[in-house]
């Protein structure tokens, strides 16, 4: 989700999906006055159709299209354990939240992980562990979602001005908001916990992390490593998880 706004302050935002995106996304559109009024929470998907549609990066890749190459860059990123456990819950268990949008992906990694095929499918829910088992039979995955997020910034080739770990995006987002000329908000996360360290995806990280056998994370850390390396993450044993380490 790469959102190119005008009015703005001239600002691109490439979105990390289960990094806040939504949340960005949202309070872009509104500074930029697309959007007339904060959305309820369980309203956010709605930043991800043809509302936004007008300020994607397509658009201004077409001939005549102004340039954005010198437009303020920013994007979000998140600590991979949490990331991971916030993807699991939101796309693929059974818990009641504002996306469980993936369903054939969790019907998917039954079948594959429990050998299990028919009607019966439509019933039943991967595991943490299968999902975590899955990914590393995969080498990840293509659904950006649950990639690797240096996979979907292109660090190589890209320019980014900033680049907010989620876990402080209440602090350096005054700055960003500085360069983006707006005075916005962020909605916040969907459980209403300020700290991130008490969210609910950091205590089920500390929680299902700590039963999950050590060569499992040790190649999910292989799999992710760039992604930890990037703003130097701590592990989920780490008193500040999941806070960046300094």
């Amino acid at each position: 989700a790469v959102v190119s706004t005008q009015s703005t302050g001239r600002t691109v935002f490439t979105g990390v999906p289960k990094s806040g995106c939504s949340n960005w996304i949202e309070a872009l559109l509104r500074a930029e006055g697309t959007l007339k009024y904060p959305l309820k929470s369980t309203e956010v998907y709605k930043v991800h159709q043809s509302i936004s549609a007008p300020h994607r990066m397509v658009n201004f890749l077409k001939p005549g299209a102004r340039k954005v190459r010198d437009n303020f860059s920013f994007t979000v990123v998140r600590n991979p354990w949490t990331r991971m456990v916030s993807g699991y819950r939101d796309k693929l268990s059974d818990e009641k939240t504002q996306g469980n949008d993936k369903r054939w992906l969790g019907m998917e990694i039954v079948q594959e992980m429990r050998g299990v095929s028919g009607p019966q499918l439509y019933e039943l829910y991967p595991t943490f562990l299968e999902y975590l088992q899955y990914l590393i039979k995969h080498k990840t995955t293509d659904n950006v979602h649950f990639m690797p997020q240096h996979n979907i910034l292109c660090l190589a080739s890209a320019r980014y001005d900033y680049i907010v770990p989620l876990e402080y995006s209440s602090v350096l987002g005054r700055e960003v908001w500085g360069h983006v000329n707006s005075s916005v908000s962020l909605l916040g996360s969907y459980d209403n916990v300020s700290d991130p360290r008490k969210q609910t995806s950091a205590q089920r990280a500390r929680e299902w992390f700590s039963t999950i056998d050590k060569q499992i994370i040790d190649k999910l850390y292989e799999l992710y490593k760039e992604d930890f390396v990037m703003l130097n993450y701590s592990n989920f044993t780490d008193p500040n998880f999941p806070l960046p380490l300094h």
